[in-house]
């Protein structure tokens, strides 16, 4: 009985009958010969059937086939540098083959389809190459994320889906009755790891978070991953130096395990060699007079106006995209104002309408990747932020406890996984990044 193998062991096979087991990706009938491209969740390998090497009913068995029919196919492994697939350079010379079903007509077809039939066919949609190239990178993403972390002394903490309240700002929370009174969907677990680093020091959390952003933007969803990691005796210089080899470790473990995903999505990884620490910092002032720098030498009354920025105001995407072409790799842009981020944020020492907050931009027009910032530690500090920002200081209470007890300086950072990976994978919208996206205009399927 011929072994069944995973696709991508093909090349450990050669020379051996094996069977595969899958659903057809594409389909040719010259009349002579069929050829059949499987896949396999794994892998894609191109199976050819011979007239002249088996049955009639078989050959027919195989002209039969349509587009995400199940089967398995047995037959021998050889090594052609020709044969399509992933990985290529092997084919199966097929010479037994059983359906478990013929599929319908399917509706995804080769040929070009609307970005709104092939939402509305999600669940079908990721069965292509490009989108299965996309969340494998994913999948590589969500591991080295852990796997950095916990090798540099995090601690996996869980926080709540449920919140009482709002970390990032009330106008993009999502509300819900909870048992009479009002619940939020989180927008971070960040709050509750500044109390879990007084228990463990590194901590992290992992996992959905939500935002009601009215935003139909390609850099925007309304359920997204995010991966929050929070240090205790950590400012924001460390903060900095921790992630640029966080992120970098990302970037390489994905170029070295999929390489063959990114080759998929016609990525220029030349790019991605580069992002290697350390990485660029300017502060948010030099910021500015880059773009003013910027805006100056443009002839485009348009362009200029969109690149508009006042002291104070929080940078867009225009803004990011022209900062980040003047650097090859991920640059820090740090202290910005502080009435433009959270109340939570330290200010700079003798400038308080600064903050000790730091954005990492993505080069390639990819944006903000991570934000992060050192803490207020100080307790009537604290108490003032509240009040200003007219937040319910009943509802922080527990928050502004850990100022009381054992209070030292700390920061931490969010990377928000689909922006991550939209970047990585070089693609211009991150609904692909994630299996069932949730947008402004979709919840289904």
């Amino acid at each position: 009985m011929p072994e069944t193998i995973r696709i991508e062991d093909i090349a450990q096979h050669e020379g051996e009958q094996v069977t595969l087991q899958g659903w057809v990706y594409n389909h040719t009938d010259t009349g002579k010969l069929v050829f059949v491209w499987v896949r396999d969740g794994t892998g894609f390998a191109q199976c050819v059937f011979f007239k002249g090497d088996v049955g009639p009913e078989l050959f027919e068995a195989a002209q039969s086939l349509t587009y995400e029919s199940s089967v398995k196919i047995t037959g021998s492994v050889r090594q052609d540098d020709r044969a399509p697939g992933m990985p290529g350079g092997y084919e199966l010379g097929a010479d037994d083959l059983e359906i478990l079903q013929i599929a319908e007509e399917y509706p995804i077809q080769p040929k070009e389809h609307g970005v709104d039939f092939l939402m509305e066919n999600r669940h079908l949609w990721i069965r292509s190459q490009r989108q299965w190239a996309v969340l494998r990178v994913r999948a590589t993403v969500i591991r080295a994320i852990r796997d950095w972390l916990d090798d540099n002394g995090f601690v996996n903490m869980d926080t709540p889906i449920l919140t009482p309240a709002a970390c990032e700002g009330t106008t993009t929370l999502f509300e819900t009755e909870y048992f009479g009174d009002l619940a939020y969907l989180a927008q971070s677990g960040q709050l509750y790891n500044e109390a879990d680093i007084y228990a463990f020091g590194r901590v992290y959390c992992f996992g959905p978070t939500f935002r009601a952003e009215k935003s139909k933007t390609r850099r925007h969803l309304t359920e997204f991953w995010m991966v929050e990691p929070e240090a205790a005796f950590c400012d924001m210089d460390q903060l900095m130096e921790i992630e640029e080899q966080f992120v970098s470790y990302i970037v390489q473990t994905c170029l070295e395990e999929r390489a063959a995903e990114l080759e998929i999505l016609g990525r220029d990884t030349s790019r991605l060699e580069q992002v290697v620490p350390p990485f660029p910092r300017i502060s948010y002032d030099e910021a500015l007079e880059i773009i003013a720098e910027i805006r100056e030498a443009m002839d485009d009354p348009e362009l200029k106006e969109l690149l508009k920025i006042e002291w104070g105001d929080d940078f867009g995407s225009p803004h990011e995209t022209e900062l980040t072409e003047r650097f090859q790799k991920p640059v820090f842009v740090y202290g910005y104002p502080t009435e433009a981020k959270a109340f939570y944020m330290e200010p700079w020492p003798d400038r308080p309408e600064v903050s000790k907050s730091v954005d990492l931009l993505a080069p390639e027009g990819y944006g903000e990747i991570t934000g992060g910032s050192e803490r207020i530690s100080d307790l009537d500090l604290l108490l003032q932020r509240l009040d200003e920002w007219g937040l319910p200081r009943e509802a922080f209470e527990w928050y502004v406890d850990l100022r009381r007890y054992g209070s030292v300086p700390h920061s931490g950072f969010g990377l928000g996984l689909e922006r991550t990976v939209t970047w990585i994978c070089g693609i211009d919208h991150l609904r692909e990044t994630i299996a069932f996206p949730r947008t402004l205009t979709r919840v289904y399927p």
